[in-house]
């Protein structure tokens, strides 16, 4: 449909995916699905049209300074009461500007900023507030995205193939959400019962629009950051290319750093394992790794710094995947983090929603192929509980996220059995499955080709092109 884009990209790839070996020349000029983005939801959205922009229900011709209102389950905008709206650009040149976009959200360096985007604007009346989505061309989100996830002066070759796993994960995202439809059970993301919490974050916790501008899926941030000649040349460049296994397009996942090894996807989301997602050493000179499922062995590496792609301090490296706001973060490779007894008992009290008293302990149950812990048994002087996986770790231990669930814990200063105070020593920053963005920005700068990282990151998948 116009509005979801869901079905046109979705069957666009079933065909594609039967025809393709065929018929190389018909698909070679076909159009670029869309793809619906969520960029945020309030109760007041404030935003300019630069161009004309239709009202598609009234037909009218609309520029300049615009509000909507949340109230009692409707949009209030012009004085009459919708349900949605949809906008779309009378001319190509025609963007919006919202004002006051959150990104960063619930991380340290959240923060607000006025963002500029090509493509149709849609307002739908929520649940909490209005859902404000953006419909565009999915090769000019992919612009956005790369300039988004990092920054626009990085190697030409990263940049490559940061668009090809980007391209890859939104298309994967739609493929499979299409698979979805119509069927009555969805993957079970949560679990809870007296004893233990298991929950993971995926793109499902959306259902109106196809994945969200921030960190929970890729970071978009429209035109506002998607003005660098070199990420258009190398969208165009790489255009329509993806990660395929053979089968299906590759659910090509992402994150900063890996801590030398990269993590399974099924440690940290739903347990379906995927071939190209594996634990891999991230170096080209030792492939070899302990087995840091065993607690012994995660002691040991993460208490250490081994050689790795991703083991760096080279500001020109770092500055080719770091913004501005992420250059605030340091010591990633391996970090610490000290808590008083006082601040982690309220911190946990108050993210879990459980009083666990004084904590006695942090106890790994289960650690991933890359020593991220999947479940962690909190002890308090009141009671035991374990959660799991690895976002839900982070989420709980820190205000914002801690850098990643590989850490071990450290007990000082105890009185009577009690710590006052723990210390957690860590690895890596994010998730660590799939591609490690500043490994892969080293590889580009040892002369590996965007090819090479892939096939790096991704063992067995291999790049085709499906438009």
């Amino acid at each position: 449909s116009r509005r979801t884009g869901r079905c046109d990209v979705c069957h666009f790839d079933y065909i594609f995916s039967n025809q393709f070996i065929e018929n190389k020349e018909i698909i070679s000029q076909m159009e670029a699905p869309v793809v619906n983005v969520g960029i945020m939801t309030e109760k007041a959205v404030s935003f300019v049209f630069h161009g004309e922009y239709v009202h598609t229900e009234t037909g009218k011709f609309l520029t300049g300074e615009q509000r909507a209102l949340f109230v009692n389950g409707n949009i209030v905008f012009n004085g009459k009461l919708f349900k949605e709206i949809f906008f779309e650009p009378a001319s190509p040149t025609s963007s919006f500007e919202l004002k006051a976009v959150t990104i960063g959200r619930n991380f340290h360096w959240q923060r607000q900023e006025d963002q500029c985007f090509k493509g149709a604007f849609n307002l739908v009346a929520g649940e909490n507030g209005i859902v404000v989505i953006n419909q565009v061309d999915v090769e000019e989100y992919l612009t956005s995205v790369i300039s988004s996830e990092m920054s626009a002066e990085a190697s030409k070759e990263l940049l490559k193939a940061h668009a090809v796993i980007s391209r890859s994960w939104l298309l994967a995202q739609i493929e499979k959400n299409f698979r979805l439809v119509g069927k009555e059970e969805k993957q079970q993301s949560y679990y809870r019962d007296n004893e233990q919490l298991i929950r993971w974050y995926d793109r499902e916790d959306h259902d109106i629009f196809d994945v969200c501008a921030d960190d929970h899926c890729q970071r978009y941030q429209g035109i506002t950051r998607a003005s660098n000649p070199v990420v258009q040349k190398v969208v165009h460049e790489t255009r329509g290319e993806i990660l395929t296994d053979g089968e299906t397009i590759c659910d090509t996942r992402f994150s900063k750093c890996c801590g030398g090894v990269t993590e399974q996807f099924e440690h940290c989301w739903e347990p379906v394992p995927h071939s190209y997602l594996t634990a891999l050493r991230d170096d080209s000179r030792e492939t070899t790794f302990p087995d840091l499922t065993q607690e012994e062995e995660a002691q040991k590496w993460i208490r250490s710094a081994p050689d790795a792609f991703c083991n760096t301090s080279d500001k020109a490296i770092l500055r080719q995947v770091l913004n501005n706001y992420d250059q605030e973060t340091t010591d990633f490779y391996r970090w610490k983090v000290s808590y008083k007894q006082e601040e982690l008992a309220e911190l946990i009290h108050r993210k879990s929603g459980i009083d666990f008293g004084q904590i006695l302990d942090l106890v790994p149950v289960s650690r991933g192929t890359s020593g991220r812990i999947e479940m962690l048994k909190i002890v308090g002087t009141h009671r035991t509980f374990t959660i799991g996986k690895e976002l839900e770790i982070r989420r709980t231990l820190s205000e914002t996220h801690l850098y990643s669930s590989a850490f071990v814990v450290d007990k000082e200063d105890m009185q009577f059995d009690i710590p006052g105070r723990f210390v957690l020593t860590g690895a890596g920053w994010g998730h660590g499955v799939g591609l490690c963005q500043i490994g892969a920005a080293m590889m580009a700068g040892e002369g590996y080709d965007y090819r090479q990282i892939l096939s790096h990151y991704f063992p067995g998948a291999f790049v085709e092109k499906r438009y």
